[in-house]
């Protein structure tokens, strides 16, 4: 699990907003960017490569869409 001590300095690469934890995942706060980064094996896949843009549908379903801190 990524915790709250590294969650608050985490920022989202693509457009420097923070992340919020959804399950096994960190979506970007940011509802133009949407930016959904993995977690293995507790340590988040920060690479915008690597990244994945949610419709913004799917974002809205999301802890982050909600304002949520974790």
């Amino acid at each position: 699990m990524v915790s709250q001590e590294l969650l608050d300095i985490l920022a989202c690469p693509d457009c420097k907003k923070p992340v919020v934890l959804d399950a096994q995942t960190l979506v970007c706060a940011n509802a133009d960017c949407r930016r959904r980064y993995r977690i293995e094996d507790d340590i988040p896949i920060m690479l915008i490569d690597e990244s994945e843009v949610l419709s913004p549908e799917g974002w809205r379903k999301t802890p982050a869409a909600r304002g949520a801190k974790s």
